[in-house]
């Protein structure tokens, strides 16, 4: 089962990283600032500071316990008018959750010389770096990342070559439950719009995935600098386990940037674009970003991308339309999308209106 898993990891990835072959990136924008060295922040890393708050506190994510019979009613709802909610009793085990986030820490706290061992290529989807979103915005971000799209053992050895096997099998178990809990979530999500798999072309491959372990160090003005500038997600589906450390904010038209609080034990679901394509917008894909934590924690995440093979073919479905409605998209292929984002960052969706 585990040489089958790995199989399917490395089928999905190779697809993905031969489509950012096509779109590499300068080193600037990969390689992380060596924040153990820095007393202020840069110039390079300054933000304007945010204002657009939400004035009602007493707003809240929704929280969805999956065995809760009508969890199926109650994850609708909540991409409807959110975009996004937190699950409980989502299968995943504590501990595991407690572990990739300790490996993860494990890995960032390595000197800075010592993760540049298992740097990004600059046309590669993989290892240690900026995010891949750093390129389009003008200042750099208080980030430095891992990604993982497939076996973790080529740059966990270049990082730890005598003792790689720890990070290894928690990555890789992470991922299977990952995968698992993704597939549930999406059929929780399409039975709230009363459709099914079937009812879908999707049998074209294996879905693209990919597990992003996220630092935000200390800052010394966290006032001055971003933790993750405001993005929307390429993916079907986005989970993210946030741990117990603030700073994880969505945004909610009419209202403004609302605070995810940690809620132990629970993991951030947000819909990505290909949801909000599907939906004929009426999901939204969530803008959300990260701010830094203000006394001075290390903050870490965890997130988990879920997509669909990458030559489906995504658009509104029209038994989802209400009586005169028309879809507010063409239809595309997900290769095609990644495509139009990676060059019209701010504004994929409207490159693909009707």
């Amino acid at each position: 089962m585990k040489h089958q898993h790995r199989k399917e990891m490395r089928k999905s990835s190779s697809t993905k990283t031969g489509e950012l072959r096509e779109h590499p990136i300068h080193l600037r924008d990969i390689i992380p600032l060596d924040f153990n060295s820095i007393r202020s922040v840069p110039d390079s890393h300054v933000w304007p500071i945010s204002d657009d708050f939400s004035s009602d506190h007493q707003l809240l994510v929704p929280i969805i316990d999956l065995k809760d019979p009508n969890a199926v009613k109650l994850a609708g709802h909540a991409c409807e008018t959110w975009g996004a909610f937190q699950v409980i009793n989502h299968g995943i085990h504590l501990n595991l959750l407690e572990e990739v986030e300790s490996e993860a820490r494990r890995l960032f706290s390595l000197p800075t010389q010592t993760k540049m061992k298992a740097l990004r290529e600059p046309a590669g989807a993989t290892g240690y770096g900026q995010a891949r979103i750093s390129p389009f915005f003008p200042n750099y971000m208080w980030h430095e990342g891992f990604t993982i799209m497939d076996s973790p053992t080529d740059h966990a050895r270049a990082l730890w070559p005598t003792d790689s096997a720890r990070f290894c099998d928690v990555i890789e178990r992470y991922q299977k439950q990952m995968k698992v809990l993704a597939e549930k979530l999406t059929d929780l999500i399409l039975e709230s719009l009363a459709i099914f798999r079937e009812d879908l072309n999707w049998d074209v491959g294996s879905p693209s995935t990919a597990l992003q372990l996220n630092s935000y160090p200390p800052c010394p003005n966290p006032n001055r600098a971003m933790g993750l500038a405001p993005h929307t997600d390429t993916s079907f589906l986005t989970i993210l386990h946030q741990g117990s450390t603030s700073g994880l904010q969505i945004f909610k038209q009419g209202t403004g940037w609302i605070s995810v609080l940690p809620v132990s034990g629970a993991l951030v679901v947000n819909v990505g674009d290909l949801l909000h394509i599907l939906t004929n917008a009426r999901f939204p894909s969530v803008l959300h970003r990260a701010v830094l934590n203000q006394e001075g924690f290390h903050r870490l995440s965890v997130a988990y991308f879920y997509g669909l093979p990458i030559d489906c073919r995504v658009s509104p479905l029209l038994k989802l339309l209400d009586s005169g409605e028309s879809p507010r998209y063409r239809p595309v292929t997900v290769k095609e999308y990644v495509d139009i984002k990676s060059k019209n960052f701010e504004e994929p969706l409207t490159s693909i209106r009707i």
